[in-house]
């Protein structure tokens, strides 16, 4: 064996023990660029009072209320309306389907505001259907429907591409041998499919859950700031500091924080449960 031979190997661990200071001293900087600010907010909430205090908690509340019941619902109708669209686009190549998705994925690169105007165009009491609507006494902009379908415009997208990278993984062979058993399309649906997708799945909900959340711009122009009706909790951040009220905002901002910390940790369990079942499967 020659000493050059002898070398490489200690090259190669050299590069895996260090990448050297530049590198370590920037990825240093950017982790504490993204995560000082947050540590800020969390400990000012909670150190100095405002996530406890009753007067801040008093006005998040019934925002806290309305998030909550709002996001609910939205995730019923992304669930219902989104699984069998993952399901088609995951099964069927049809002609419009590059468009479809297209379209499917657009509100996750729109400004949210963008998103509320074309909410607001749509069904608005002067949009393309909202008039007719208004004419048969229904109003649905600057409502608490507003907020729901503002939410599931904004977060749908996140369960659906998911769920379909989810159903695509699917080893048909099963399905198949489902199939010659006897079972029926739903049985297969149900025993089989949803089973095998359904780390996918649950990423996507919970995803889409935090994004409806957190939204912001589509639901303020399409629905308003209305509070104990359309007014959410980033409404309410807002809101409090445009008002002066700081406690009231650190507080309601603390808490859409902590959710959000905890719904990107239950994402990376699922992940992480999910290459263990591959593995256990190889």
């Amino acid at each position: 064996m020659t000493a050059g031979a002898l070398r490489v190997p200690r090259r190669a661990r050299r590069t895996r023990g260090g990448l050297g200071w530049p590198v370590e001293g920037l990825a240093l900087l950017a982790g504490l660029t993204l995560g000082l600010p947050v540590i800020v907010l969390v400990g000012r909430a909670i150190f100095d009072g405002p996530l406890l205090d009753s007067v801040a908690l008093r006005s998040v509340a019934t925002a806290l209320a309305v998030s909550l019941v709002t996001t609910a619902i939205s995730l019923v109708v992304t669930v219902t309306l989104g699984t069998p669209l993952a399901l088609l686009l995951a099964r069927r190549t049809f002609r419009g389907s590059n468009v479809l998705e297209t379209f499917i994925d657009l509100p996750i690169v729109l400004p949210p505001s963008v998103a509320g105007l074309a909410l607001l165009l749509l069904l608005g009491r002067r949009g393309l259907l909202g008039e007719s609507l208004h004419l048969f006494g229904i109003e649905i902009a600057f409502t608490t429907l507003a907020v729901i379908l503002a939410q599931t415009f904004v977060s749908a997208p996140f369960y659906i591409r998911s769920a379909r990278t989810g159903f695509a993984s699917v080893d048909h062979d099963l399905e198949d041998a489902a199939r010659v058993d006897g079972a029926t399309e739903r049985q297969l649906f149900r025993s089989i499919t949803v089973p095998l997708a359904s780390a996918a799945l649950a990423a996507g909900l919970v995803m889409s859950w935090a994004r409806s959340l957190g939204e912001f711009g589509a639901t303020i122009m399409f629905a308003g700031n209305i509070e104990g009706k359309t007014q959410t909790l980033p409404l309410v951040v807002y809101g409090e500091f445009q008002g002066g009220d700081l406690d009231a905002s650190i507080a309601a901002a603390a808490i859409l924080v902590l959710a959000a910390f905890g719904v990107l940790v239950s994402v990376r369990v699922l992940n992480a449960g999910r290459v263990l079942d591959t593995r256990g499967v190889g």
